[in-house]
């Protein structure tokens, strides 16, 4: 397993317990044994808003970090990633939107395991070129059904 994952697991833990979490990112580097940027880039990459986080940063002093868990109904939930995918979106980002539905309980692992398939580059045999814009696509549909059941 890789140090970004560590480290997100471990946050992701104490977030279970608290909807809230402040951290000192070099509290953190050190616990882990890593720079300090390498906890920023877990931040900025695995707590975005899109994923159902709220991260307020703050420099200097050893980096004190805020991370939120949003609450929303699965409605809001689905309705917020829509909006937030553009016209593309590769495999590894549907990957992570799915596994963030999975762990926050908003889509079974059968919906999951179908959103994945479908979503596939086995698939999607189409020009490379149109890939990632029709993935998109039948990502974001897929989504506004489960929004209407």
């Amino acid at each position: 397993m890789r140090i970004s994952d560590l480290i997100e697991d471990f946050i992701k833990d104490m977030l279970k317990t608290e909807d809230e979490l402040e951290i000192q990112r070099n509290e953190l580097a050190e616990h882990f044994n890593c720079v300090p940027s390498q906890i920023n880039y877990v931040i900025s990459t695995r707590f975005k808003p899109s994923q159902g986080y709220y991260v307020e940063s703050r420099r200097g002093g050893g980096g004190h970090i805020t991370i939120k868990k949003i609450h929303i109904t699965q409605s809001n939930y689905l309705m917020h990633i829509i909006t937030s995918i553009g016209d593309t979106l590769t495999s590894k980002e549907v990957d992570i939107f799915i596994s963030n539905l999975l762990s926050d309980e908003i889509v079974t692992k059968k919906e999951a395991k179908l959103l994945k398939v479908a979503t596939s580059d086995n698939v999607l045999n189409v020009p490379i070129d149109i890939k990632d814009n029709l993935r998109a696509r039948i990502f974001k549909n897929m989504l506004i059904n489960l929004v209407e059941d």
